[in-house]
């Protein structure tokens, strides 16, 4: 047990770094959930994370696949299930009020290119960013297709008002639009169906995981161990 939680607070990875993506869209609440636990994960798996934003929307239509909102019995199940994984991951999600406005309605193109402007004009900051735009939409309940939320969610990320307004102004350039496009096109023919979707590179060779849930069978097949949706607080009891 010792040499287990040695090997885990080692900071020294031995050989490379097993490389996974994340392919992502900020109005999908579970993978909230997902995005982090492969943050938590960082620092104890020796892997390189690579987030990429992408369109569930375009996504959904190259795969046939539909909203669960669309699904009667799906949308009861979420409602329900939401809950408890948000407290399983000890994640600050909230049910919002007009969930088959916010999904079927407003959509999320407008903050994936947020978050797309973000990754190409200040890449530190993608992580931050995209923490705060799930808590504007999935806890505040707020519209984060709105310039004023999206400049909120900058803000508490730790960018300067002349940055956000670089990065909103970015939105509409076509190398922003050709980023997003290259990522969910990325995510497509991986044979992506939903977000998130988690690419691995096992000996060199990728291997998609769909969902919050499947942690267990990805750190079996990378070699690393599972300790949970919180890995610290595994670790403090070792």
């Amino acid at each position: 047990m010792e040499r287990l939680a040695n090997r885990l607070l080692s900071t020294g990875p031995v050989g490379g770094k097993k490389k996974i993506e994340l392919y992502y869209d900020i109005i999908s609440p579970y993978t909230w959930f997902a995005f982090e636990v492969l943050m938590r994960y960082r620092k104890h798996w020796n892997v390189d994370v690579q987030l990429k934003p992408m369109l569930l929307g375009g996504v959904a239509k190259a795969s046939g696949n539909k909203a669960p909102m669309l699904v009667p019995n799906k949308a009861l199940y979420m409602t329900k299930d939401l809950t408890r994984n948000a407290a399983y991951f000890n994640v600050p999600l909230k049910l919002v009020t007009n969930a088959f406005d916010l999904i079927l309605v407003k959509g999320s193109l407008i903050p994936s290119r947020f978050i797309t402007s973000v990754d190409l004009l200040y890449p530190a900051h993608l992580e931050a960013v995209s923490r705060a735009l799930w808590m504007e939409v999935w806890n505040k309940d707020q519209d984060f297709t709105t310039p004023e939320v999206l400049a909120q969610a900058g803000r508490t990320a730790g960018l300067m008002e002349t940055q956000i307004a670089q990065i909103q102004a970015h939105m509409k350039q076509q190398v922003t639009k050709d980023r997003l496009k290259a990522y969910t096109d990325e995510a497509i023919n991986h044979g992506a169906f939903g977000s998130p979707t988690i690419v691995a590179y096992v000996q060199g060779e990728p291997m998609l995981f769909f969902g919050s849930d499947r942690f267990p069978v990805l750190a079996q097949e990378i070699g690393e161990k599972w300790l949970g949706p919180e890995p610290d607080a595994q670790i403090s009891k070792l």
